[in-house]
């Protein structure tokens, strides 16, 4: 059992970074199933005053998202290695918060579970993401709290 709970950060942290290195080739080439996306959260956006929020060159674009998903990659799967747990509890927060957002966005704008009639995988992929980060928060959270005490430390020094 413990060897079981010692490789289970590993199995979400690759599973995770699957799921966000394949969904940037649809983000960072613009792909048709992209667009609908975005354009969908960007107009509803623009309904609420926030016109070009989630546009190409917005705030919340698919390539700031994208970018975000490559960050989260990248942190959990160097986390793999000892030295660097810390990273991992870091892509499970940065993964955890884009996910927050994406169920969010699924469920409460007019993008919904299947907006490219894919019989709702994307808002499953992005749902398992999201308990899976939580999951990997919890096992690493001695990490998650030295790596604030760190960045509190650094930024509220009185050196």
């Amino acid at each position: 059992m413990k060897k079981i709970i010692g490789f289970a950060p590993h199995a979400i942290a690759v599973f995770a970074a699957i799921v966000f290195l394949d969904s940037l080739r649809f983000k960072f080439t613009n792909a048709p199933e992209t667009q609908v996306i975005f354009g969908l959260l960007d107009g509803w956006a623009s309904t609420l005053g926030a016109a070009g929020l989630f546009a190409q060159t917005g705030l919340f674009s698919q390539y700031v998202i994208g970018s975000a998903e490559l960050l989260a990659s990248a942190c959990l799967l160097l986390g793999i290695i000892p030295a660097l747990r810390r990273l991992q509890a870091l892509g499970a927060l940065i993964a955890l918060c884009v996910m927050s957002g994406a169920v969010s966005f699924h469920l409460f704008t007019p993008l919904g579970i299947d907006p490219n009639q894919d019989g709702g995988g994307l808002f499953v992929a992005a749902c398992i993401v999201w308990a899976t980060s939580i999951v990997m928060l919890i096992i690493r959270r001695k990490e998650l709290i030295a790596l604030g005490s760190g960045v509190g430390t650094a930024l509220f020094s009185r050196d």
